[in-house]
């Protein structure tokens, strides 16, 4: 019964369970689905990536994020010749989820790639400037490829996790420029680390109803919402990001609600990443 009444009137369903402050799943409405990262060598059934200077892997519940950080030496542009690049694409395939299709990037993924792009641009994450290696002449380009595995909601929070994670186990080999030929020249025994300077967190929420906030919706429940907010804080507590595309309008206080729950998030992110550097 309970299974044609979910299929037939799945809202009514899920109020069912909100009334009680919990959600189908078993869940409270603030609480996080198990969340793990793998940071490296990234092994599936055919092989591990070994082309990535920089990768990870993060599991949101069922919801499955893949990033791969590509470093390749360009050029600066001519109007910021003392900064490098990074380039955010988030990859939705159909093996991901019936929603999607094969071809080109849809408007989520297009979304997604913009609102990642956003974040790093404010949260300064990574300063351009770090990337340049000589000025007007040489600098680094980070391509950031995020391929979603299997999606079951909350995309965004799993994406800028897995790309955090990512970043953090870059390393960049010494380059220098030859002053006889012009030429660059990479001595890869020599790595450094890439300079993180803020650890930006995504935090989203679907409301219910209009009033009632739940946090890491899964793709029914961001369906069966009246709309989505993603709040992205860093370490210090300060406030990086603010996506909510549209939907129910949020009251001042119910927003403060997300953001307090946020910075709290931060805190356990951050912990489980160092964790798993650290072991």
């Amino acid at each position: 019964l309970s299974v044609c009444f979910r299929t037939v009137e799945p809202l009514e369903y899920y109020r069912r369970f909100l009334k009680e402050n919990c959600r189908p799943d078993g869940r409270e409405l603030g609480e996080f689905r198990t969340t793990t990262v793998n940071i490296g060598n990234i092994f599936f059934s055919s092989g591990s990536i070994t082309t990535a200077d920089g990768s990870a892997l993060v599991k949101l519940g069922n919801t499955t994020v893949i990033c791969g950080v590509k470093a390749e030496l360009a050029a600066p542009a001519a109007d910021s010749a003392n900064k490098g690049y990074i380039v955010p694409n988030v990859e939705l395939p159909s093996l991901c989820s019936e929603r999607f299709r094969s071809g080109p990037p849809g408007e989520e993924a297009q979304a997604a790639s913009q609102f990642i792009s956003d974040v790093i641009e404010n949260s300064q994450m990574i300063v351009k400037e770090d990337l340049c290696i000589a000025n007007g002449k040489l600098a680094w380009v980070l391509y950031c490829d995020i391929v979603c595995l299997d999606y079951d909601g909350n995309l965004l929070d799993a994406s800028i996790f897995a790309l955090l994670a990512a970043l953090k186990n870059v390393q960049l080999p010494s380059v220098t420029i030859n002053e006889e030929t012009g030429l660059s020249e990479v001595n890869l025994k020599q790595k450094t680390p890439l300079v993180i300077r803020k650890h930006p967190v995504a935090t989203s929420f679907a409301i219910f109803d209009d009033t009632l906030l739940i946090v890491d919706p899964t793709a029914e429940e961001e369906d069966l919402g009246t709309g989505t907010v993603t709040i992205v804080t860093d370490e210090e507590g300060r406030l990086c990001s603010v996506h909510k595309p549209g939907g129910s309008p949020l009251t001042g206080a119910k927003l403060q609600d997300c953001i307090t729950r946020a910075i709290t998030r931060h805190k356990e992110v951050k912990t489980l990443i160092d964790k798993v550097i650290k072991s």
